[in-house]
């Protein structure tokens, strides 16, 4: 009879019943932290979701939503389509502008990483796009994933400080909005974040990442030289931060990527002939990309709904018209992901990369310390 073994327990090894090693406790209490922290973000997400899908679904007359989706001129939306394909070639364009100079992957190598990331933070949770995206590029070019993982700390930060910009550029022409206080109170603190950032790497160099790193060293995973390496590409990956010029040119990609967001936004209006005017795509822009910043489930569903519809009460759409737009909206940006990322993965699985060097030394391209 076969009898399942029971698992070593903390106060006991497999082998002798001594007291367990240091490494074996730091793994457990990090397994310990590590649920934790999963279960507080399936609660946080269920609840985010929950809050915004009642937001969605209340005060809703079928009758006129359904009249509002029978009613609409859907040739409206291949402009949409276009407005949201050229967002995505400036991404696209925008991630490439974050690597160093004379480390650049190709344009192609890293829209088909990108379409894959998207892909996979639409089908499924805790944005696990991020990492797939980090995998492909790694995989297709020589560009270390440290490096990788730099370039998209920084997307991140520059979406959320672009959304921002275009928010109060455009705020003489939107209308009065509750949470504009907070949200200019975040943009002061995520530029001073960045700013100071890209003070101490540009006057101490890598040191700041040393000290934040040092930790590290207890573990024999980034021990002697492999952290050294680790930081070197880190600080590659932050050229962003470091280089005045990267950062006007990713920075002036983003602005350019949101506003053709907004257009798309603002075509699919049109599409229902709500008569707004652009200010209006512009702020559901900005409340979708702000909602993205929460947990969410796949695909935000319900909160890239909720989203929308808080941006559109603000120029008085009832529930019942702004739905329908909110659903064929959040399509016109879910669909063409899923296409264009299961028809990329599939090519990739094809046309496997057969020959590629053991990764780019640190030493490459420019000085890590210039």
């Amino acid at each position: 009879m076969l009898v399942k073994d029971e698992e070593p327990t903390l106060s006991q090894t497999p082998e002798t019943g001594r007291e367990p090693s240091l490494r074996k406790r730091l793994w457990v209490a990090e397994h310990s932290r590590s649920k934790a922290s999963r279960l507080l973000l399936n609660v946080a997400t269920i609840l985010v979701t929950g809050v915004f899908l009642y937001f969605a679904l209340s005060n809703i007359d079928l009758s006129l939503a359904w009249h509002a989706l029978r009613t609409s001129d859907y040739w409206w939306l291949a402009a949409a389509l276009g407005a949201f394909a050229l967002g995505n070639v400036a991404r696209a364009v925008r991630w490439r502008s974050l690597f160093a100079y004379g480390r650049k992957p190709s344009l192609a190598v890293v829209s088909d990483a990108m379409m894959i990331g998207y892909l996979y933070n639409n089908i499924m949770p805790a944005r696990a796009g991020e990492a797939a995206r980090v995998i492909v590029l790694t995989q297709r070019s020589d560009t270390p994933p440290v490096e990788i993982v730099g370039t998209v700390v920084l997307e991140r930060l520059y979406d959320v400080l672009a959304i921002l910009v275009v928010f109060f550029a455009a705020e003489p022409w939107l209308p009065h909005v509750s949470w504009f206080g907070a949200a200019a109170a975040a943009a002061i603190v995520l530029a001073a974040l960045i700013a100071a950032a890209a003070v101490l790497l540009a006057v101490y160099g890598d040191r700041p990442l040393r000290f934040v790193l040092k930790p590290l060293r207890r573990f024999s995973l980034f021990s002697g030289e492999r952290l050294e390496r680790t930081i070197d590409e880190l600080v590659y990956g932050l050229s962003g931060l470091r280089h005045p010029w990267l950062a006007l040119e990713a920075f002036f990609w983003t602005i350019a990527a949101w506003l053709l967001t907004a257009l798309c936004a603002y075509l699919v209006t049109l599409s229902f002939h709500l008569h707004l005017p652009f200010a209006c795509g512009v702020l559901v822009a900005v409340a979708v990309g702000l909602s993205m910043i929460l947990p969410s489930p796949p695909a935000a569903v319900g909160v890239f709904e909720g989203a929308a519809l808080i941006a559109l009460e603000a120029y008085g759409v009832s529930h019942s018209q702004a739905l329908p737009y909110a659903v064929v909206l959040h399509l016109v940006n879910f669909v063409p992901f899923v296409l264009v990322g299961a028809a990329l993965l599939h090519y990739n699985s094809r046309h496997p990369v057969h020959t590629r060097s053991a990764g780019r030394s640190v030493g490459g391209g420019s000085s890590a310390q210039e």
